[in-house]
């Protein structure tokens, strides 16, 4: 057979395998979920390490670029990791990720320098940018569409843990041990990973068809991505919103999508598909929980400073009360999850749960300053499970318009954009809180109260600003969600194959 064939043969050979046993993909499902939660847990165990890792490398200047340089990374190679595993196997990939990650990780533990630690970051990221969307990708690969709502709690669970893990190992190993424990833990963990995906992936069905990897396409897509997320990033910290680098910065990057989407048109095999993003269940899924989950990301990046300048709590009680915004997404997308195997209509249960995130959200508007913490701590609750209604609809259904050897690039690139539009929407908030309480330059959030108090300013009315974004927020999210088509879900592997193929 000529190897460039591009019959649907892969799919009838992995249809004829045996199928996997429960305790087989148990085994599976453990081993991405460690592979995911190595990249999960490292986006929140640094936050809390920072202060000490400034001080002790003896810079405080590019702290935010420990952070920044990783998020950056992680995001720009997402699409790329989903192209490379429908090209040469989901097994291969998540296996080269997870190497990088762990010599990445390797290196910031030995990193001398601000410098170097900022550098080992960057390959960190490269490495943990494509596991979450492998994870996802290769339990589409096990689990039929209309039962693949009820495996995303597994991945809702991975972020809530990580998220209230992460701070609280991050802070005790920096004030107790040394910052350098943040990343030889990475150590363990990803060799377990590893050696777990190597036995168990082996039995993984195979959907990969030969492809040509659009390398001019790929660097234009990293560079746009870089580009526009320096922008978010400096906007209001570093410089002004209508300064010279940040205009030029956001020129730059929109000439350079703007040669990506030529590159997407004139390529023999471009990076992403067009055929991928003109899908339109991919597109509105994608813009749907691009706003969902950037407006979530941005409450839990705001809502503790807002805790400490407006309630006066402490750090460590802020981190607490955070708490409901994490664990009520493991519940909404429970809900969610399963129900989408038993109902026909699946989008009406996230459709409400926005209404009522929503309506939760608009609470915190009109009587915020009046509402006890505790009374806080329901609404937040009542936010998130509402919110956590989407996430599972969102991705399954992308997953299901798409044929199996797309799978990688479809999960990756809706992984993709939902933090491109999470970074977007984060900068957004900074932006009111910064200009709301005449905060400039690069002042850090501590300086907020103060600032505040000289400009005769309330910080309860900017935050009244910003839940009011998040309102906004929601309802994009919403109005995709009404116009993503509701398409059925395929029941069998088998048959989601042959229906793939058939599209």
């Amino acid at each position: 057979m000529d190897p460039m064939d591009q019959s649907p043969a892969p799919q009838t050979r992995a249809d004829r395998k045996p199928a996997l046993s429960q305790a087989e993909i148990r085994t599976i499902i453990v081993g991405v979920l460690l592979a995911m939660f190595l990249a999960a847990l490292d986006q929140t165990i640094i936050a809390t390490a920072l202060p000490t890792i400034g001080r002790e490398l003896g810079d405080l200047e590019h702290l935010s670029w420990i952070v920044t340089v990783y998020l950056l990374t992680s995001t720009a190679v997402t699409p790329l990791y989903g192209k490379l595993s429908d090209s040469y196997g989901r097994r291969s990939i998540m296996l080269i990720g997870i190497v990088v990650f762990i010599v990445g990780s390797i290196a910031c533990a030995l990193a001398p320098t601000m410098f170097a630690l900022i550098l080992a970051r960057g390959l960190q990221g490269i490495g943990g940018g494509g596991l979450i969307a492998l994870a996802q990708t290769i339990i589409a690969d096990l689990v039929p569409p209309k039962e693949r709502g009820r495996y995303q709690v597994y991945f809702a669970s991975v972020f809530m843990t990580s998220s209230l893990l992460g701070p609280v190992l991050g802070g005790f190993f920096a004030e107790k041990l040394h910052w350098s424990v943040i990343f030889w833990i990475n150590l363990p963990l990803g060799l377990l990973a590893f050696a777990i995906a190597y036995r168990s992936l082996k039995r993984l069905p195979r959907f990969e068809r030969p492809h040509r990897l659009d390398l001019l396409g790929a660097a234009l897509l990293v560079t746009a991505t870089v580009v526009l997320l320096l922008a978010l990033s400096w906007g209001g910290i570093r410089y002004a919103w209508g300064s010279g680098p940040i205009l030029g910065l956001l020129a730059g990057s929109l000439a350079l999508w703007v040669l990506f989407a030529l590159r997407m048109r004139l390529a023999p095999e471009p990076l992403i598909p067009p055929g991928v993003l003109h899908n339109p269940v991919v597109r509105m899924a994608t813009l749907s929980a691009c706003f969902g989950m950037g407006t979530y990301i941005g409450l839990t990046i705001y809502l503790p400073v807002y805790f400490e300048t407006v309630r006066g709590l402490s750090a460590s009680l802020s981190g607490l009360a955070l708490i409901p915004l994490m664990a009520g997404t493991v519940v909404g997308a429970t809900l969610s999850g399963r129900t989408m195997a038993k109902v026909t209509h699946y989008k009406r249960l996230p459709i409400a749960g926005l209404l009522v995130a929503m309506a939760a959200t608009g609470v915190l508007v009109l009587y915020g300053e009046a509402l006890s913490i505790a009374a806080v701590e329901v609404i937040l609750a009542i936010v998130s499970i509402g919110l956590g209604t989407v996430l599972p609809v969102t991705m399954v259904t992308t997953q299901n318009a798409v044929a199996p050897h797309q799978m990688g690039t479809a999960t990756g690139t809706a992984n993709f954009f939902r933090s491109l539009g999470g970074a977007f929407i984060v900068a957004v908030f900074g932006a009111i809180v910064l200009s709301g309480s005449g905060v400039t330059g690069a002042a850090s959030f501590e300086a907020l109260g103060e600032a505040a108090a000289r400009s005769g300013i309330d910080l309860a009315d900017v935050f009244r600003s910003v839940f009011v974004a998040a309102i906004l927020g929601f309802g994009l999210s919403l109005a995709f969600l009404l116009a993503l088509e509701e398409r059925p879900l395929r029941g069998g592997a088998a048959k989601a194959a042959e229906a793939a193929v058939a599209d």
